[in-house]
């Protein structure tokens, strides 16, 4: 498995923990038998988990299709690789800067791991242009 590959199963278990994280420290408070419980998430950092989780749950399937299709289509493994390991500081940096109720910077994050995203759907189409 590649290096991105690899980032691919890190994103999809940092959205599960997230949430998880959240379950794992309510002391007893969080309901097995009803999970969607919407009192359980009255607690502001559990609500911004909850929040952080499915943000990860949209950012998930774009960034495993770029991922895919980059290496599907032979783009440049090494750069692929390296963004791909960007993508997961960043998303990781984004889910604390959620947790930490930092809006501002949580968007700003959130717009460069989009970047990132597109930039690895896009290496495939332009790596005739790089140097790698």
């Amino acid at each position: 498995m590649t290096v991105a590959e690899w980032c691919v199963f890190g994103t999809l278990m940092l959205y599960l923990l997230t949430l998880a994280a959240a379950k794992w420290t309510a002391s007893g408070r969080f309901d097995n038998s009803n999970p969607r419980d919407p009192a359980f998430y009255n607690d502001p950092i559990r609500a911004r988990a909850l929040g952080a989780h499915q943000n990860g749950i949209e950012a998930f399937p774009f960034f495993a299709f770029a991922v895919l299709l980059a290496e599907f289509r032979v783009g440049p493994l090494r750069l692929i690789d390296e963004l791909a390991v960007l993508f997961l500081i960043v998303r990781i940096a984004y889910v604390f800067t959620y947790l930490g109720n930092r809006p501002t910077l949580r968007s700003i994050l959130w717009t460069i791991g989009f970047t990132i995203n597109v930039a690895i759907f896009f290496l495939p189409m332009i790596r005739g242009y790089l140097r790698v």
